[in-house]
């Protein structure tokens, strides 16, 4: 699914940013989407902590070839054996462990999370082992498709800004959050635009 303010959203940040109108003319075929499970998509998130887009996608594929279903069942039932012969971490494994117990013993969850805020959700999500912010923020990118994410941890989104706005220096948070005023409320559909112009495949949790 695509978010309902996509289009209004492009249009307002070509407007407002010259960077963001040439990414949008360049890209303007895709849209970000989301999966449509919340526990596939926090899960993603975990297998994507700290490692490339490409790589997540390769250990993505491998535990989704070796598996029967992916499901906090599936987890719960498989080996670690199976699942770190995917790529995954010892600890990786147990994060991804912990959220299936999570959703195990809190059915449909994100029928609550409707109507938190971004934060509070976030203090939600980061309660659970394994989940920061940034995986939580993550998540209410892609599942919840909340349109004013500014995920400032991120190295991909620090590169981004570095390469088109800093000159490719080194670039803080705080210039970071100045560059993105004119964003708002778009944040994370900029967020998104700024990503894949960095990787040849669009970044999915």
């Amino acid at each position: 699914m695509t978010p309902s303010y996509w289009k209004q959203a492009t249009k307002e940040l070509a407007q407002n940013d010259a960077v963001l109108r040439d990414l949008i003319r360049c890209f303007k075929q895709e849209k970000i989407a989301s999966r449509g499970c919340a526990f596939t998509t926090l899960a993603r998130s975990i297998v994507g902590q700290q490692i490339s887009v490409k790589a997540a996608e390769s250990v993505w594929q491998k535990v989704m070839g070796n598996m029967t279903g992916f499901s906090p069942a599936t987890i719960l039932a498989s080996q670690d054996e199976l699942l770190r012969s995917c790529g995954l971490s010892r600890q990786k494994v147990a994060y991804i462990r912990d959220l299936a117990r999570y959703f195990t013993n809190t059915p449909q969850p994100e029928r609550a999370w409707a109507v938190f805020t971004d934060q509070a959700l976030i203090m939600e999500l980061t309660q659970i082992k394994g989940i920061g912010r940034w995986t939580a923020e993550m998540f209410l990118i892609f599942h919840m498709q909340r349109p004013d994410v500014l995920p400032l941890d991120d190295i991909g989104l620090q590169r981004a800004i570095s390469r088109y706005y800093n000159d490719n220096q080194p670039i803080d948070k705080k210039k970071m959050k100045e560059i993105a005023l004119p964003w708002r409320p778009w944040r994370s559909v900029a967020t998104w635009y700024l990503w894949r112009a960095l990787d040849p495949l669009p970044v999915e949790y």
